[in-house]
């Protein structure tokens, strides 16, 4: 239970880093570039990560680099990028709460990981906060806004439980690495051809980029794939709820968005989805290779991306 635990507060990096993010991109980072603000965002932290774990993919993490940077990295980035230009910074993450749910069901035929009643009761209450948060005619809730964030939510979805498929003996940390650099790499020529010259930044834009990049995306991604591998979908789904939790408290207190009363009811019932989630026990093993960590386990880890 102890290590359980460990893997939970470890994993937990990930959404309250997402959920900060939405803030910055949305008060910092020009609202008309998406395209290189999700290349901006990818690369870097690839490159960083690259040089961290000196690590080439062999064999099927060639193509399986490319799938996973175009769905993680390319496509979620500039969706979450677009979310946070058009949607406040609480609206944006809280549409990503119902993330669990669908990568509850993503995991079922994907990962053979049957959702639990308990589980499943669990996302229905973070999502029944989500609408309550959403169905406050709060001002700035856009059409194109929301449905931006709910296609990110169900990329992400798709992508992460597919990465949880493939990621028996891949070192997390190359992994990753390749999947950012795919992404950025991806998404360059894109912008080029579709926004022109790069945008010039200030030194608070770059700031920003910097925390978006390293922490949001590096940091964040370490953690989040980390925490698939030692988790079952839907408890990693669970704890994703604290990215909402995040966004709308960086809303309300430093971009001085209102919090109603229903949509603090909502914060309520997400944060509920958590704790109960987070207090019924895991009876889902973990992949392969493991559950019992080894030094055989690590070097065919190397093998596979060396």
């Amino acid at each position: 239970m102890e290590a359980n635990s460990r893997w939970v507060a470890l994993t937990a990096v990930a959404p309250v880093a997402w959920g900060a993010n939405y803030y910055v991109t949305h008060e910092f980072l020009p609202a008309d570039r998406p395209l290189y603000g999700a290349a901006l965002r990818a690369l870097p932290a690839g490159l960083v990560l690259l040089a961290l774990r000196r690590q080439r993919p062999r064999g099927a993490w060639w193509w399986r680099s490319a799938v996973l940077g175009l769905l993680n990295m390319s496509v979620f980035f500039v969706l979450v990028y677009a979310a946070s230009q058009l949607l406040p910074t609480s609206v944006a993450s809280t549409v990503m709460a119902a993330s669990p749910l669908t990568m509850m069901l993503m995991a079922w035929p994907l990962v053979s990981e049957r959702p639990r009643a308990a589980q499943l009761a669990c996302a229905v209450v973070g999502l029944g906060g989500v609408c309550l948060m959403l169905l406050t005619g709060v001002e700035g809730t856009s059409v194109p806004g929301v449905l931006a964030s709910a296609a990110a939510m169900l990329v992400s979805a798709f992508g992460h439980v597919l990465t949880k498929r493939w990621s028996a003996g891949a070192d997390v940390l190359a992994s990753t690495a390749w999947q950012l650099t795919a992404g950025g790499l991806f998404l360059l020529p894109v912008a080029a051809v579709v926004e022109g010259a790069p945008p010039a930044l200030s030194a608070p834009a770059l700031l920003a980029f910097g925390y978006v990049s390293l922490v949001a995306t590096a940091l964040a991604f370490v953690a989040w794939f980390t925490g698939l591998r030692h988790l079952s979908a839907g408890t990693v789904g669970l704890i994703g709820l604290l990215n909402p939790v995040t966004g709308v408290l960086l809303g309300t207190v430093v971009a001085g968005e209102v919090l109603t009363v229903q949509q603090l009811c909502g914060l309520v019932l997400v944060l509920a989805g958590v704790v109960l989630g987070r207090t019924r026990r895991d009876g889902s093993p973990p992949p392969e290779g493991i559950r019992h960590p080894s030094r055989h386990g690590s070097e065919r880890s190397g093998r596979l991306l060396s």
